[in-house]
């Protein structure tokens, strides 16, 4: 079953609130009210969320428009809309042009105009839902191309490769990489370090995550393999990237 959604009806006068409640008796919102300004974002900071907020202009205290600019900054989700009479119009409408508030609703209000309006900011919040949905998906299909696209070009160097985020999980390992450390391409991606790497090439990238050593001749199962470590920067975070050479001579 659908969520109801959920008005904040925001007034310093206790008819006005009546009178609000009263315009929406037959939708199937579900309407709350507060008397001011610091009332409204006790509301808001519940565990209920509020998606369409509206509030009148005049009020003690925090007047309408900077709570309204309030509740943009702590929940730029919510729609909002300010109530007024013509003698702050000039001042709201200064809100509205500078993208804080949706609409602007004169007092007195009619009540199917008022619908209406409420309507209208409805299909504002389900339509910004969507449009966020729709970013994170793409977002998250960027990152996946970029991850194929990057494996890919690692798949084709002569050297193994092996990056190990700030967690100690396995990020990368290349085709020449999985080759030298006898691992299948399902086992080696998001492992711990641990569970992939020998011994010694686990003291190797302890000793690059603390700025020593650099270069590691070894042996990984019988063969000579010259490690070159250091730190990269990979999604916004810290890593250390291991580069595997096989070769005569390279082992002890």
């Amino acid at each position: 079953m659908e969520e109801k959604v959920r008005i904040l009806c925001v007034d310093d006068e206790v008819n006005v609130l009546r009178a609000l409640k009263r315009s929406f008796l037959d939708s199937d919102y579900d309407v709350i009210t507060a008397a001011s300004g610091e009332e409204g974002l006790a509301a808001l900071a519940g565990d209920t969320p509020v998606q369409i907020v509206m509030s009148d202009y005049r009020m003690p205290g925090m007047n309408g428009v900077d709570f309204l600019r309030e509740v943009r900054r702590r929940w730029p989700e919510t729609v909002r809309i300010v109530l007024s009479g013509y003698a702050d119009i000039a001042a709201v409408i200064s809100a509205v042009n500078e993208g804080e508030i949706y609409h602007f609703i004169a007092k007195p209000w009619n009540d199917d105009d008022l619908r209406v309006t409420m309507a209208n900011a409805v299909e504002r919040f389900h339509c910004n839902e969507i449009r966020v949905d729709l970013a994170q998906q793409l977002k998250a299909k960027n990152d996946e191309l970029q991850r194929i696209n990057c494996a890919h070009i690692l798949d084709a160097l002569p050297v193994g490769v092996v990056c190990i985020d700030t967690d100690g999980l396995v990020v990368q390992c290349n085709r020449e990489a999985r080759r030298l450390l006898d691992v299948s391409p399902v086992r080696a991606i998001g492992i711990g370090r641990r569970d992939l790497l020998p011994d010694e090439l686990n003291l190797f990238v302890e000793k690059i995550a603390e700025g020593n050593g650099a270069v590691l001749s070894t042996t990984i199962k019988g063969g000579g393999v010259r490690v070159v470590g250091g730190g990269m920067k990979g999604a916004g975070r810290e890593e250390v990237a291991l580069v595997l050479e096989s070769g005569e001579g390279a082992g002890h």
